[in-house]
């Protein structure tokens, strides 16, 4: 029954990591930045996350995601 639903793998690539390691930093800054009402950095910090969703999508091109070329995956 569980051969019915292949894993799909999602996110557990280069490009994934990548991407939600700089989001999440993102996140943090903009909710400092947030709490101590400094605007600028709150706009920094949507920049970053959209720079981040970026990097995710670039790196998936080149071929860095869940079935890219350049992608191998780890054994569990």
């Amino acid at each position: 029954m569980s051969d019915e639903f292949p894993d799909p793998g999602e996110g557990n690539s280069p490009a994934a990591w990548t991407a939600v390691i700089i989001m999440l930093v993102a996140f943090s800054i903009g909710t400092v930045a947030f709490f101590f009402d400094v605007q600028v950095m709150v706009w920094v910090a949507v920049a970053l996350l959209v720079i981040g969703m970026l990097v995710g999508y670039v790196l998936k091109k080149m071929g860095y995601g869940v079935y890219g070329a350049k992608y191998t995956p780890k054994g569990h």
